[in-house]
Order: C-alpha cells, then structure tokens, then sequence
C-alpha cells in the first residue's frame, strides 16, 4: 500500500485531524519504552533460579535499559532532526523486537546486559524522543491535552502487560515469554508508520523555487554535508545552559527523577514489611497504575485550559510538592492494623502526583524551549538524567540495609522531590520576574536599533545626492529641459521693425 500523502499545514499545527492518530502512535511508543523496564521484573525470580544470578546482578537488567533509554536522547533528537519521525520510531521498534527476541538464547547475565539492557534500551529512546517531538508538531493549542494523552500510555501498558507477562510465564517460560513479547514489541513499527511527517506550505512569494537536486550533485552533498554538521554540533548544544529556564527546569526535574523510582520499586516490600500477604501487596501496583491511567489525561486537559496554560510551570511546580508530601505522610500515618488501608489510600495519592507530574515534565520542558529546539533540549536533558536515574533506588536501598526499616526510604525519597518542587516554584517565580525587568531593555536595544538604521539610510541618501553620477542624473534632465527650450520657436514682439 502507497504511503498517505502528508498533510499540508500553514505554519500552524492543526490542533486535530490526523494529529489524534499521531496521539495514538506515541501513545504505544510511550506505553512500550515505559512499562517494559517495569513488567520485565515478573522474569527476574526464574531468571534468577535458572541462571544463578544474585538480586543484585538480575536488576542491573532494567537499571542499564533505562539508563541506556534516557543517555541516548541526544543521539535520537540528532537522528530526528535529521531523518523525522517515522523511521527512527520504526528502526526503535525494529531494535526493541530483535533484542527480546535474542535474549530468549541467553545463558549468562552479559548477554542479557547486552541484548535486553542496551540494545532494548537504545530501541526505547528512539521511540520516547521522537513520540514526544512530533507532538509538538501537530498541536498548539491542544498540545498539554496531546501530551497527557500520551503519557497515559505508560499505565495503561503496565496495567496489561503485567498480567499477560505473568501468564505468558506461567505458560511459556521466560524464554518463549521473551519471544512472544518481542513479537508485541514489533508494534511501535506499525505505530511509527502512523506517524506522518509533516509538510509547512509557503507561500509562492516567501519560497524560493525548487531545485533539482539530480542536476546539481555537488551542490547536494555540499548541503547534506552542511545538515549533518549541524546535527553533530546539536549533539553537544551546551547553549541550553546559558537559558536560565531551562537550567531551573533541569536542576528541579533531577531531584524528581532522584526520588521518583525508589517507592515504586519498594512498595510492594513495604506492603509485606508491614503484614500485609504478597497477593495483596502486588495488587497495589496495579491500583497505582490505574490511578495514573486517568490521571495523565485528566491533568492534560486542565494543563490546556485557558487559566492554567499560562502558569503551567507553576502547575508543574506544585504538583512535584504534592507527590513529596504524600511519600512524607506515608510511614507517619500507616497504623498495623489497618496498614492495608492506608497503604490503599497512599498508593491512590501517589498514583495522583506521580501521573501529573509525567502528564507535564515534558510538556514544561517544551514550553520554555519550543517545538524547534525541543528535540535536542530533550537529549541534553535525558542523558543527564540517566545519572539520578541510576543513583537514586540504591541510595535509598541502602538506607533500608543501614536502619532496616522502608520508612527512611520514603523520608529521603519525600523530602528530595518535596525540595525540588518548592525549587521550581520559587525560582520560576524569580525567573519570569527578571524577564519581565529584561523586556523593556530590549525593546529599548531594538528600537535604538531601528532608529539608528533609519538614521544610516538617511546619511546615504544624502551621500547618494552629492555623488558625481547623482550630478549626471540630475544634469540629464535640466539638459533635455534646457534644449527643449532653444528648440521651441520664439513670438514676434510686436516692437520688432518690418
């Protein structure tokens, strides 16, 4: 089947239209690249038993994959920037699918590193960035909708793949459990494929005429040259740090992603810690899961309200304080005898912050960089996160070996993202304040520039009309003037004699 034609837009995003295809597309690629490095750990007890593996060494398999799908953002934002969206979502599926696949003939914890840690992990940052980029290309005004959309995919894959993964394990084993999810894995291709890329139509006096490129070879390479050269300088764009948005953004998004993993990874321990049996306990993962299902969207549709769309980092802000209050409240008030219950009611309430925070640390980041700089922002950001990503569950792991209680876990974790909120919310309150002191500067720098260039054309034009061939062209005229006169036949005055 013939591709679709692309759509034509005006430079505006069209807000709707094929763009909610597009929604669903990402809404996969972001299920996948989230839910797999969670669901994977159904397989790490047999796994464990049939490798040999320690604890430590079988979760290393999820830690490397998210760490290898954050630090290749800046790679994927090159290769979107060069190539679009649609292929590089369909060679991340491609990768996702054959790495899944190849682990199922894995007899060491090495190869599992390599296959499902580092080559899964690259396919999953192909499709996270470039998901989130093309987003940005269909929607305006809709776009924190579009995006919340979006990041409900990552609940809503990890509510479905939990169990079919549990049965597949029950039924096939992990190896053929590998197999068939790597054929699910497959998906992001068809998702990829949805994903049309997007053609601004210019106007006929704004556009210079098209080129043939097979007529001028030279010149072809000499820009594809040009294109690639850019894309490896955007690699390593250390511009972003002169942004004073963007570096607040970055320092309050690493303390969230420091504290962010650690409860979910330990809740269901938490739950048993407290008495509560293991079917229970692992049913409070689903519940979370389902909050975040509609929580995600929920947030986007408010975040696109015409009140809220303005003091979005302030939303962003203050849903992070609320994610650290509920983890600060939690080992305070769980009660023995009813811990389920308030387990129950805790994991509700962090199901609530954690899927705000989602549905909008992306979008955030989007606002104060824009569509056009969002790709290699987003790389930039995401490699540097990879490092709390890794760092954050072991230091709060030790922290339970130390004191032997979970409690500190959620102590440190709540008061890490509670710290990074309320660093958000005053700080983006000190940045737009200095904005709006550093806008009349410029309009005032911009208008002494228009002022001093109207000033200079005007010098020229004097300069112009004191130039011999300004003389000439002036003397043309009076000339031509002037012969026209002698030509002219003169009266006969009435004085003249007979």
């Amino acid at each position: 089947m013939s591709p679709a034609p692309a759509d034509e837009l005006d430079h505006k995003p069209l807000d709707g239209g094929w763009g909610w295809m597009v929604v669903v597309a990402a809404h996969i690629s972001i299920g996948f690249a989230y839910s797999t490095p969670k669901v994977l750990s159904i397989f790490y007890k047999e796994i464990q038993d049939n490798l040999g593996a320690s604890s430590s060494e079988i979760a290393w398999i999820s830690s490397i994959m998210l760490a290898a799908m954050y630090a290749g953002g800046p790679v994927s934002g090159m290769l979107v920037t060069r190539f679009g969206s649609r292929p590089i979502v369909m060679a991340g599926g491609l990768m996702c699918g054959v790495s899944m696949v190849t682990a199922t003939f894995g007899n060491s914890m090495v190869y599992l590193y390599l296959c499902i840690g580092i080559i899964g992990g690259c396919g999953l940052s192909l499709n996270l960035n470039t998901s989130l980029t093309i987003i940005g290309k269909y929607f305006l005004v809709k776009r924190p909708l579009a995006n919340g959309l979006v990041m409900a995919g990552s609940p809503v894959f990890t509510v479905f793949l939990a169990p079919l993964n549990q049965y597949l394990l029950n039924r096939y084993g992990w190896r053929g459990s590998f197999l068939i999810f790597g054929g699910l894995m497959l998906n992001c291709c068809v998702a990829g494929a949805l994903m049309r890329p997007v053609i601004v139509r210019c106007k006929t006096s704004n556009c210079a005429p098209q080129k043939n490129v097979e007529d001028k070879p030279n010149e072809s390479n000499t820009k594809l040259k040009e294109s690639c050269m850019k894309s490896a300088m955007s690699f390593f764009d250390w511009t972003f740090f002169k942004d004073r948005g963007f570096v607040i953004y970055l320092v309050g998004s690493i303390l969230f992603i420091f504290g962010a993993y650690a409860p979910i990874l330990f809740l269901s321990a938490y739950a048993i810690d407290q008495g509560v049996d293991e079917f229970s306990a692992a049913n409070l993962l689903t519940i979370m899961a389902l909050v975040d299902m509609f929580v995600r969207p929920a947030t986007g549709l408010i975040a696109s309200s015409k009140w809220v769309r303005p003091r979005i980092q302030y939303f962003f802000s203050l849903a992070m304080v609320f994610t650290g209050t509920v983890h600060l409240l939690c080992p305070m008030i769980i009660i023995k005898s009813y811990s389920y219950t308030f387990l129950v009611t805790y994991t509700v309430f962090f199901g609530i912050g954690f899927g705000m925070v989602f549905a909008l640390i992306f979008e955030c980041l989007m606002d104060l960089m824009g569509k056009e700089r969002f790709p290699s922002a987003f790389g930039l950001v995401t490699m540097i996160e990879c490092i709390p990503l890794l760092l954050g569950p072991p230091v709060a792991a030790l922290l339970v070996d130390i004191f032997g209680d979970y409690k500190y876990l959620f102590f440190m974790c709540g008061t890490v993202i509670l710290t990074g909120g309320l660093f958000l919310f005053v700080m983006n309150i000190y940045n737009y304040h200095m904005l709006e002191k550093e806008k009349p500067g410029k309009d005032g720098a911009q208008n002494q520039m228009n002022v001093e260039g109207q000033e200079h054309v005007s010098a020229l034009e004097v300069e112009m009309k004191d130039t011999p061939e300004a003389e000439m062209e002036r003397s043309e005229p009076e000339a031509k003037y002037a012969n026209a006169v002698q030509r002219e036949p003169q009266p006969e005055s009435a004085e003249t004699p007979h």
